[in-house]
């Protein structure tokens, strides 16, 4: 199950649709029709882009380890007996 909008998000996704109907396809649709097509698209899309998101995260944080493997490998210090 996604998580839903605010009434606000939601709100203005459905204008925006409703705006995309108007300026590009010269048509009007009502609330309950771009609603009911916000809501398709969320079920539809909305996994893909949620795990494109975790994906995303999960390199930006591999990066992150892995720099801070560099730096704490830069702060070692060489133990043991100096050579003669």
């Amino acid at each position: 199950m996604l998580p839903s909008l605010r009434k606000e998000e939601k709100d203005y996704v459905i204008a925006k649709v409703q705006e995309y109907f108007e300026l590009e396809r010269g048509e009007e649709i009502g609330d309950l029709a771009a609603d009911q097509l916000m809501q398709l698209m969320v079920e539809e899309l909305g996994p893909f882009l949620y795990n494109k998101g975790i994906q995303d995260a999960r390199q930006m944080v591999e990066q992150k380890v892995m720099n801070l493997d560099e730096d704490l490998l830069a702060l070692t210090r060489p133990a043991g007996r100096p050579k003669r």
